[in-house]
């Protein structure tokens, strides 16, 4: 019995795996004997009766036997309990037996050991086997898919499951147990009304809502792991993740409220759809796909983590932001159509996707959108279908393309952000290197967005960099430790030797070979760090293989139009400030200054475009009561005033 004990829980998918295969699984490599029977009071008693000399015994099986036997015991004389409606101690003791050979008989004073209880609980719950037989023995009901309790139930409830289900049916109890960690305090002690460091789950759902709480739970640690719990992590979840994708749907809801869009136009084919539209719409399926696997595999951290991911990184901060032009124009065309009808897909899917996390702000989110449009028929997200991935839409080198841009873009941005140039502030182009023709083909196909989100004019792709951009290489011996070990020294120094002919081949085929002491080795990426030098007038950043050079240098046309934009962005925020509708239609006074006036020249059309303004006037004077002061740049400031046209 203990080889099939050991053997069937091979079949069960632990979670974490390390606790089936070491904790429990060392636990039934050690097993003893099962000591059942045990001297308490309160339990199930065993059903076992016996003559004082113990020569005869009766097992009882049921209510009905006990029954039974107590009208052959009545029958015989003896003085004995006769109504058993509590099974109990000390009711139970009272009950007096007749032995075959007319003896009384007393029962066993112990209990059953009460974990034995819980072990039985798949099958008592169904009254089995006095009752539906068939959903146990065909299986209907068992195996459990999975049950989860804390990893000290090794020795208990996982246990007692196991071992009665193996033994009287040679089968698992349950198909997977996810063994849950402790909830500790946010310095990794245990939680305790002693020490004064117990989080009141009732005080942190009022302040922070269940979803918050739940969602910083289920994100912050898989559930077999031990959670520091910090309530600044449910704050940073609010903020991040609902605070995002409550701005996403506002975003939505503002544009779509303003074009009466409810959803009534035909379905417009994926493949008709902009580039951007299909990419967030295969992004989106290839999500669907993750999130179905990783909630089969219980896996919620990992599936609510990627959830997370897609809102921030990806419907918000690169989809939405790149498509807001789009929604700000005046004609509600076919291209507008399509950004509401992917941004409304998004959302809705996104709500079913968290429904299983975040319960109550998804099925807000859900009938919210339903509302307006009908259309779908479930009267809650919790009613709905699961969504369901399009592998047809799923399309990864659109992914990979991106990507591509994502990343060009943030060491653009970051480039930006060391140097202090701010992003309205214009430059005039970025160098690549070209890695390879697909890598110039996939950069060369989003050139448009990168330029659009770095706010640079011109992309130049290098096919040959060694005579611009200098790089420098050194061993990772993070990586080449456990891969190498005592080869490790000697590679290293290797790569200290390399030049820029080397560099340049591990960067475009992802490899080098080497022979080291006669043994033939290759080296990949992640065994060595690349970096760039800056060269004279340009930032030069690096990751992996991928590198850009930014052109720092702003020409006075350049810095015009940075200024131009800065205007910009202060009227559109004393337009929010004063809650002017995004319809509204302005006009602008400014009082001259030297300093701004050629820039508002060189851009009256975009800047009036942008903020609405049917006239911008250069005037000399605006007096203080009716001016608004507003600064372009450190120290160049001028006033303004504005009015709604009627």
């Amino acid at each position: 019995m203990k080889d099939k004990l050991i053997s069937k829980n091979k079949e069960i998918n632990w979670k974490p795996e390390a606790t089936g295969s070491g904790r429990f699984g060392n636990w039934l490599e050690n097993l003893v004997d099962w000591n059942l029977s045990r001297s308490r009071f309160w339990g199930i008693p065993i059903p076992i009766w016996r003559t004082e000399d113990g020569t005869e015994e009766k097992v009882i099986n049921s209510v009905e036997q006990l029954k039974t036997e107590i009208e052959k015991s009545v029958k015989a004389g003896f003085e004995t309990l006769t109504d058993v409606h509590d099974l109990h101690k000390p009711y139970i003791d009272k009950v007096v037996l007749v032995s075959d050979s007319g003896k009384p008989m007393f029962r066993e004073p112990d209990l059953i050991d009460v974990w034995f209880d819980s072990g039985a609980m798949p099958y008592a719950q169904l009254h089995y086997p006095f009752e539906n037989k068939e959903l146990i023995d065909e299986k209907k009901y068992f195996p459990a898919d999975f049950i989860a309790e804390g990893v000290d139930q090794t020795r208990g409830w996982f246990f007692t499951l196991h071992a009665i289900g193996v033994m009287l049916f040679d089968s698992v109890a349950y198909k997977t147990v996810v063994s849950n960690g402790l909830v500790l305090d946010k310095n990794g002690n245990k939680m305790s009304k002693r020490l004064g460091n117990a989080a009141d789950p009732f005080e942190t759902i009022d302040k922070y809502s269940a979803d918050a709480t739940r969602w910083y739970m289920i994100t912050n640690a898989q559930p077999w792991d031990n959670l520091k719990f910090d309530t600044e992590g449910i704050a940073e979840v609010q903020r991040k993740f609902f605070g995002t994708l409550h701005n996403t749907y506002a975003f939505f809801s503002l544009y779509a409220n303003i074009d009466k869009f409810t959803y009534t136009e035909p379905e417009i084919p994926v493949d008709e759809r902009p580039e951007l539209d299909r990419w967030i719409l295969s992004l989106l399926n290839s999500l669907v796909k993750d999130v179905d696997e990783a909630l089969a595999d219980y896996e919620p951290t990992k599936a609510g983590r990627a959830i997370q991911d897609f809102v921030t990184e990806h419907l918000s901060n690169w989809y939405v932001r790149l498509s807001r032009r789009r929604f700000w124009k005046g004609d509600y065309t076919k291209d507008k159509i399509s950004g509401y009808q992917t941004i409304y897909k998004c959302l809705e899917t996104i709500a079913k996707l968290s429904s299983p996390v975040a319960p109550f702000y998804s099925d807000k989110l859900f009938r919210d959108l339903n509302f307006a449009t009908g259309k779908d028929t479930s009267v809650s997200v919790h009613l709905s279908d699961f969504p369901v991935a399009d592998e047809k839409i799923i399309n990864k080198q659109l992914e990979a393309r991106m990507e591509l841009a994502q990343r060009i873009s943030s060491l653009v941005l970051s480039l930006r952000k060391g140097s202090k140039i701010r992003v309205r502030q214009p430059l005039s182009r970025i160098m690549v290197p070209v890695l390879n023709d697909e890598f110039h083909k996939n950069v060369e196909a989003v050139k448009d967005l990168i330029l659009s989100e770095v706010n640079v004019k011109e992309i130049e792709f290098l096919t040959d960099s060694s005579g611009i951009l200098v790089k420098k290489i050194k061993p990772n011996f993070k990586s080449l430790g456990p891969k190498f070990g005592k080869h490790m020294k000697v590679i290293a120094a290797e790569v200290n030797k390399f030049g820029q002919e080397q560099i340049a081949e591990i960067e475009q085929t992802g490899n080098y070979n080497l022979e080291i002491e006669g043994e033939k080795i290759q080296l990949s990426m992640e065994d060595v760090e690349i970096s760039s030098q800056d060269i004279p007038g340009w930032l030069v950043a690096s990751e992996g293989k991928l590198t850009v050079a930014l052109d720092n240098t702003i020409t006075e046309k350049l810095r015009e139009e940075g200024i131009a934009r800065e205007f910009v962005n202060r009227i559109q925020n004393i337009r929010k400030d004063r809650d002017f509708k995004v319809t509204d239609r302005i006009r602008l006074k400014m009082k001259s200054h030297e300093g701004i006036n050629s820039a508002i020249q060189s851009n009256l059309n975009y800047i009036c475009t942008e903020i609405l303004a049917e006239s911008l006037d250069i005037v000399d004077e605006i007096s203080a009561t009716e001016g608004v002061p507003v600064e372009v740049e450190e120290n160049l400031s001028t006033l303004i005033s504005l009015s709604i046209l009627n």
